[in-house]
C-alpha cells in the first residue's frame, strides 16, 4: 500500500511543479531545499511530503515524455 496524501499536499506540490516548469528534479534532498524556498510552509514534515509528492510527479512526467 502506498503513502495517503492530503489534498493540500497535492495542490501545493502541482502548483510548485506548474509555476516553477524545469526547476524541481527527481532528486528529493535537492526538492527539500527548492520547495522551502518556493513557498512558506511552516513545518519540516509537511515540507517533507511536498518534496516527496514533487519528486514522484517529476518522475511520472518523465516517464510519459
Amino acid at each position: 500500500m502506498g503513502n495517503i496524501r492530503t489534498s493540500f499536499v497535492k495542490r501545493l506540490a502541482r502548483e510548485l511543479v506548474d509555476t516553477h516548469k524545469g526547476v524541481f528534479t527527481t532528486d528529493f534532498e535537492e526538492n527539500k531545499k527548492l520547495v522551502s524556498e518556493y513557498s512558506t510552509v511552516s513545518t519540516k514534515h509537511l515540507r517533507n511530503k511536498i518534496a516527496g509528492y514533487v519528486t514522484r510527479l517529476v518522475k511520472i512526467e518523465q516517464t510519459q515524455e
